[in-house]
């Protein structure tokens, strides 16, 4: 029998096994084995982590911008050479195909070539002879040792949404992945070292709740970046703010795609398909509720369901259109939602369940599932199920679907189908979400643009990347200079004023 390895942190500079000898299993969700095992720290391994990130931070920090711009730039050469092996991980432990995989990394690799742009980001103001004499400047500088804490379904692209921007602004960082997909982050952790990125300024540390409270609460930590479902983005927010850190905590989504009476109906049932099944529906940004405006709904629901006739389910590595989910336990839950449906008075169009696959019989399998008339007071409605699930809801009108819409407790993403361009201008004006797609279903900002909703599913100080981003991992200094000539004299202890 071959022995299953096991993954250990990463910690100033190589592997660390750490002082707890908990570990987790890993799955291969395509074939339903457990692949290896995880580490779980204590909260004295993360301890280990945070001072490895506090000794490296002052050398980091004076490390001129030319250089850490240079280390970065290595790191983004090695990783879009390498992305097939980084893919591969990702298929092997998450079961996307590999084509989301490749995805995935490209999205990040977006952020990676933003943040080489650092040293113009970091550029201050500056007024001169503000008062006689007297300028004043502002300066950009890193926080000091950075948290993030990332979710299971994008293994690689959510650490680089945080980690380029903090380490080119000149931070140091500690990553707490998920322990269902954690070899990514190890992974990425050895390709920033061959890159030249000093040891103690990338720490990887694998864990559950104690890991990530000894975030939470370690004095030397500034700031938790965060992805992840909405009771833990609240509860990581509310933590850390009590600690007196900074964070950025994105939660959980029940995203819209309202369709109006003139749209494109084959456009529309491509985006429905693509962006409700993509990456098993687990995705903060799929849709899963599609709202038709009258009379388009029988004629939509017929399109997508000729198109996930055509969908291949099976293990990632071959060629499929959708793989498994995650683990047992939560293919057993999204499954749940069906009869949840039914008993509901929803309209099971296609059931997921027990479908023929292109893989192991032991995967973690469910199929595309559709529901139609779907009532805004089911539980399929309200919850983020976080699968291959797509519910009809259909309404009357534009108003009706927007109100719908702007009553979601979520506001991350949503889209509009439509060729009225007053209509679509109208709907960006009035829709209460952070994130809007126009003839686009999964409206993710480019790398130069920050990412995050409205609501619920965004708690803290900022975004993601872009713009909010380097504004996150930097804090800002005001300095008032007044340089004398030979010409000065006198002394005046009174307060200083404007000539």
């Amino acid at each position: 029998m071959t022995d299953i390895p096991t993954l250990s942190h990463w910690i100033d500079g190589r592997a660390f096994d750490g002082e707890s000898r908990r570990t987790a299993p890993v799955y291969n969700p395509a074939r339903g084995t457990v692949s290896t095992t995880v580490r779980l720290a204590s909260t004295g391994d993360v301890d280990t982590a945070i001072a490895a990130a506090s000794a490296a931070f002052s050398a980091w920090r004076d490390t001129s911008l030319a250089k850490r711009q240079s280390i970065l730039f290595t790191f983004r050469e090695l990783l879009n050479a390498r992305k097939s092996e980084l893919a591969a991980i990702l298929t092997s432990e998450h079961g996307k195909v590999t084509s989301d995989a490749l995805g995935e990394i490209a999205r990040g690799l977006e952020v990676v070539e933003f943040a080489l742009g650092m040293p113009h980001l970091m550029k201050g103001d500056y007024s001169e002879n503000v008062s006689t004499g007297v300028d004043v400047y502002t300066l950009r500088q890193p926080i000091g040792v950075v948290g993030i804490i990332s979710p299971f379904n994008f293994p690689a692209m959510v650490p680089l949404w945080f980690f380029p921007i903090a380490i080119a602004a000149g931070n140091t960082v500690v990553l707490k992945p998920s322990e269902k997909d954690p070899s990514a982050a190890n992974w990425m952790a050895q390709l920033l070292a061959e890159a030249g990125l000093p040891a103690g300024v990338f720490n990887v540390v694998h864990g559950d709740k104690e890991a990530v409270d000894a975030l939470l609460e370690h004095p030397d930590v500034a700031s938790i970046s965060f992805v992840g479902s909405t009771p833990i983005a609240r509860y990581i927010y509310e933590t850390a703010a009590k600690n007196g850190k900074r964070v950025q905590a994105l939660g959980g989504a029940k995203n819209h795609m309202l369709v109006l009476p003139d749209a494109d109906l084959d456009l529309a049932a491509d985006a429905a398909v693509n962006a409700g099944f993509g990456s098993a529906g687990e995705r903060c940004m799929a849709i899963s509720v599609v709202v038709a405006v009258e009379p388009v709904a029988d004629d939509l629901i017929e399109k997508i369901t000729s198109r996930m006739a055509g969908l291949t389910v099976g293990d990632g590595t071959r060629n499929c259109d959708m793989g498994p989910l995650i683990t047992e336990a939560h293919r057993d839950k999204v499954a749940s939602y069906i009869e949840v449906a039914e008993a509901d008075g929803a309209l099971v169009v296609v059931d997921g369940r027990g479908i023929e696959v292109d893989g192991d019989a032991s995967g973690f399998w469910l199929g595309p599932t559709l529901f139609d008339k779907v009532s805004p007071t089911s539980a399929v409605y309200k919850d983020e199920i976080f699968g291959p699930v797509l519910s009809i809801v259909r309404v009357g009108s534009y108003e009706e679907g927007l109100d719908l819409i702007n009553e979601s407790p979520y506001g991350n993403g949503t889209a509009i189908f439509t060729n009225d361009g007053g209509a679509a201008r109208r709907f960006q004006y009035e829709v209460q979400v952070g994130m809007v797609g126009i003839n686009v279903p999964i409206p993710v900002p480019v790398g130069y643009h920050s990412f995050g909703g409205w609501k619920q599913s965004l708690f803290g100080d900022a975004k993601a990347y872009g713009p909010a981003g380097v504004a996150f991992f930097t804090r800002e200094k005001a300095v008032t200079s007044r340089w004398l000539d030979p010409s000065h004299g006198g002394i005046n202890l009174g307060f200083p004023q404007h000539d």
